[in-house]
């Protein structure tokens, strides 16, 4: 099945339909952006945070592999294409107000989500109970190991990270 460059969903009616009706009707920004939690389908473990625009989303469902549209490329990008790394969607949710979108997935290869080679792109925390000026400095690993190399899965493709 092939996506048209902009897929219809259905069309927002009342908050009624919206909340408890069974019509997919996702609320994108005004960037044509809806965000996207993605978690480990057996650990339930957070993996990343990403954006959908419509095509994105159509994919996905046509698919069952998660698609994303990235804001750094200004591109659709099914992830994994380049490193081996697909997520197999098990599982996609919508929220209540159908603003948000959920992904349970299996990973394919090493389980690896993240870009810098960690299993989530999670993988530092904020510590807490202090001020920020005490937590600038003071983010802690919660991952000691890569689980792949970036420069040999990637090599000199562009980073995505935006300064």
């Amino acid at each position: 099945m092939t996506t048209s460059a902009t897929p219809e969903f259905g069309h927002r009616i009342s908050i009624e339909q919206v909340e408890e009706g069974h019509t997919l009707a996702p609320k994108f920004d005004q960037h044509g952006l809806i965000p996207v939690v993605t978690t480990d389908a057996a650990s339930g473990e957070l993996l990343m945070h990403g954006y959908m625009n419509a095509e994105a989303l159509a994919k996905t469902i046509e698919t069952a592999e998660a698609h994303y549209y990235s804001r750094s490329r200004k591109a659709l990008w099914h992830k994994g294409a380049t490193s081996g790394l697909t997520q197999k969607v098990v599982e996609m949710r919508i929220d209540d107000d159908q603003d948000a979108v959920w992904l349970r997935v299996k990973v394919e290869g090493s389980g690896a989500s993240c870009h810098v080679g960690y299993r989530s792109c999670f993988y530092r925390a904020i510590p807490l109970g202090g001020t920020v000026d005490t937590a600038v400095e003071k983010l802690s690993f919660t991952e000691t190991e890569k689980t792949f190399d970036p420069k040999a899965v990637y090599g000199d493709a562009p980073n995505p990270t935006q300064l």
